[in-house]
């Protein structure tokens, strides 16, 4: 991670990473770029339209919620998938002998393995699960996940006071570059290759940036709208990331964009559910990423936060707040069925996780200021057959939403 760090705040130290060898890694023929493009200027009239609309009704029309916004994002990722479906574009590098073709597959799988070898670090319960996937999706969501955990490292990372706007200006551009086929490093060429085989779209990826801004310079929430779309920023996010890879099962009924709602909602409970166990930690920190609002019809503030002390009133609040993070896990459980099946256990053992951790919170008594809930290796252990046994036996289900076209 430190790696990631130096090139983000002195990026001319580190021109080095864009070295022949890893732009090597992925397809010379620019087909990755243009197919984003035709995708892309597909999409453009209808945007269009919509924005010319917006601006003629903007004093008629209020505000859009946060759950608007995002949900123009789950439009366009649903679309992207549709269109590959449609096309079935396969990438041709014309013009590369079998020396170089093997040459960058050893240096591209070395890059996955590296990735590989971080996700297992730290996230094991996740990582055993994406062995049950293909080689190349389970690579690919290796990819993904290093990214997300290098990008949230600069902010939450023990370097996090030397990062500046400026230096997340330099890991979006990085990111930029990526997507065009230009990676700075090995875990950057591995998502790189990822983006070329798969129809992922760069706004969840970017959106995650605006989440690192949000901390940089925000540490309350005046209501729930505004924690949302920080969830989704910072979570929801990698849900619309990992979809195209997972893949939907041919057999699903669903929507692609209710598959795509339903991981959104999971990244939006983890969230949540970091929020909750983080209550006491954070606020040693000066920040409180829980509705203002709410607080203040529960009778609380920030210095009850500051405080730490369990009272019938927090036990209250509590409650209301891990019923909201427990009504997305469930709407969460319902795209899990709609997944390729293969890529069903690694989601079920997140969830599995994660709701065990609001349990933790209840045995604790509600104090999440000096206690931190977690779930045990034991619990952690016995949560995977149970997690398997779900991705087994709940294949494709319910939503009462019309097929994909």
């Amino acid at each position: 991670m430190a790696g990631v760090l130096l090139w983000v705040i002195c990026p001319t130290e580190n021109a080095s990473f864009a070295t022949s060898s890893l732009l090597s890694l992925v397809p010379k023929s620019g087909s990755q770029v243009r197919r984003y493009s035709k995708v892309c200027s597909r999409l453009k009239f209808s945007t269009g339209v919509f924005a010319a609309a917006s601006l003629s009704s903007v004093v008629a029309n209020p505000p859009r919620s946060s759950v608007e916004k995002v949900y123009e994002v789950v439009l366009k990722q649903a679309a992207l998938v549709r269109e590959q479906k449609k096309e079935r574009i396969s990438d041709v590098v014309a013009g590369n002998d079998q020396a170089e073709s093997m040459s960058r597959g050893d240096l591209l799988n070395g890059a996955y393995n590296r990735c590989g070898d971080v996700c297992a670090e730290y996230a094991k319960t996740f990582y055993l699960g994406t062995l049950l996937m293909t080689p190349e999706r389970r690579r690919a969501v290796w990819a993904i996940y290093v990214w997300c955990r290098r990008t949230d490292e600069l902010v939450d990372g023990p370097n996090a006071s030397h990062i500046t706007p400026k230096a997340l200006d330099r890991w979006e551009q990085r990111l930029n570059d990526l997507f065009e086929g230009r990676p700075y490093d090995m875990y950057d060429a591995a998502l790189s290759s990822t983006v070329s085989k798969y129809p992922v779209d760069i706004q969840p990826f970017k959106d995650m940036i605006k989440g690192m801004r949000m901390d940089l310079k925000k540490s309350r929430y005046k209501d729930f709208d505004e924690l949302y779309l920080y969830c989704y920023y910072v979570a929801g996010t990698v849900g619309l990331m990992s979809v195209p890879v997972m893949g939907i099962a041919p057999e699903s009924k669903a929507s692609t964009e209710s598959v795509y709602n339903a991981a959104l909602a999971l990244g939006i409970a983890n969230q949540l559910t970091n929020i909750l166990r983080d209550v006491g930690e954070d606020a040693r920190r000066g920040r409180i990423y829980l509705p203002q609002d709410e607080l203040a019809q529960a009778g609380l503030s920030d210095e009850d936060i500051f405080k730490g002390k369990v009272t019938d009133k927090w036990r209250s609040f509590m409650k209301g707040q891990i019923k909201r993070a427990r009504m997305f896990f469930d709407e969460a459980e319902k795209g899990i069925a709609e997944l390729n099946a293969a890529s069903r256990w690694p989601v079920w053992a997140s969830l599995l996780l994660y709701k065990q951790i609001l349990d933790a919170i209840e045995v604790n008594d509600y104090d999440n200021f000096t206690k931190r809930a977690y779930v045990g290796k034991a619990k952690k252990l016995a949560s995977l057959p149970i997690a398997y046994g779900r991705a087994l036996m709940l294949g494709s289900s319910k939503f009462a939403e019309p097929a994909r076209s």
